[in-house]
């Protein structure tokens, strides 16, 4: 994965390049947000260009440098088979890995997915090639005592030992709690790289020991990665809030709940992510992004978006997306958030 492969970012690429050029390497790393799979991608072409023998310098064009893509180091880590680079990410148990699932029992899987997906697949994407089901992904213990267990030890090829953890917010409290350790006392030539949607479920003292790269992704083009066939959802679900008659409000409360756990905290977070930008474009004053395909509601939803109820909505929204995480019963979960969204509405 290289540079010249990822669509835009080219701010922050060239500023990377000339970090790692510099010789100021940072050893834990957070990349957050952007549009959906920029972060993975960006994780794995700085890695490759920190490795690369024969980093490229150009005079011309609007990336200022870039690895070689040829040299043995790009080709193991662009085909993810570098022994000096770690990946973990959520895992499962599934039919086939019945107990103690792992990033190690997953390894070549993941490997096959991200080299198909050319490091950008999503998170349902990944719960799909790997066929979880109706199970919650997460980064466990032992994932991090694989991370430390390989950071002790001499990189293989001499030079930078190197882990990405594509989708941190997904570890739980005794992975974080020990990879806590390993960033407060890191050992020589040693990147760790944090990649996240949101670092809102982190620990505070996670976020403190990390630089963070915040990416700005295009507003339309993030809501669109984001929509995975929600958009209908919601505005079914949003028209009943404003209605609040229950007989079809359960109905359709009954249709989000079809939704496994996982889509349904996409469709949550998807949810926020339309507020939130309804209530940025009405606070600059410009057209929002919202392209349900129902004109009616684009044009009337995000009037209702205001700085009297923004905060009480985005509030439901998260404190049932960790309801839904802690496996709430999914249907009261949904009825409760729909009469404290209905409730919020009142008040623009």
């Amino acid at each position: 994965m290289q540079f010249k492969d990822i669509d835009g970012q080219r701010v922050v690429i060239n500023r990377l390049t000339e970090i790692i050029d510099s010789g100021r390497v940072s050893h834990a790393q957070m990349i957050v947000g952007g549009c959906q799979g920029d972060g993975l991608q960006l994780a794995v072409a700085y890695m490759q260009y920190l490795s690369c023998q024969h980093r490229q310098h150009y005079a011309e064009g609007d990336l200022r440098a870039d690895s070689c893509g040829q040299c043995p180091s790009c080709k193991k880590i662009a085909a993810g088979v570098h022994p000096d680079l770690l990946f973990v990410y959520p895992t499962a148990t599934t039919t086939s890995v019945k107990k103690d699932p792992s990033s190690e029992v997953f390894a070549t899987r993941f490997r096959e997915f991200a080299v198909q997906t050319q490091w950008r697949g999503s998170l349902n994407e990944w719960y799909g090639a790997l066929g979880v089901e109706n199970k919650q992904g997460m980064i466990r213990e032992r994932d991090a005592d694989a991370v430390v267990e390989r950071l002790a030890v001499k990189p293989y090829e001499g030079g930078w030992k190197m882990c990405v953890v594509w989708m941190a917010e997904k570890m739980n409290l005794s992975f974080a709690n020990k990879l806590l350790k390993t960033l407060e006392e890191p050992t020589g030539q040693t990147v760790i790289m944090l990649v996240c949607d949101t670092d809102q479920p982190l620990l505070a003292t996670i976020k403190s020991r990390v630089q963070t790269l915040r990416l700005a992704g295009d507003a339309a083009s993030a809501l669109a990665d984001a929509d995975d066939g929600f958009a209908p959802m919601l505005v079914a679900w949003l028209r009943q809030l404003f209605k609040l008659r229950m007989k079809e409000l359960a109905a359709e409360v009954d249709k989000l709940s079809a939704l496994n756990r996982e889509q349904l905290k996409r469709f949550l977070l998807f949810a926020q992510e339309v507020v939130e930008d309804c209530y940025m474009c009405h606070m600059v004053n410009t057209p929002s992004h919202l392209n349900s395909g129902d004109e009616r509601f684009d044009a009337n939803f995000p009037t209702m978006i205001t700085a009297n109820n923004v905060e009480a909505i985005c509030n439901a929204l998260n404190e049932a997306q960790f309801a839904i995480e802690r496996n709430a019963y999914v249907k009261i979960a949904l009825m409760q958030l729909s009469f404290a969204i209905s409730k919020a509405l009142k008040r623009r």
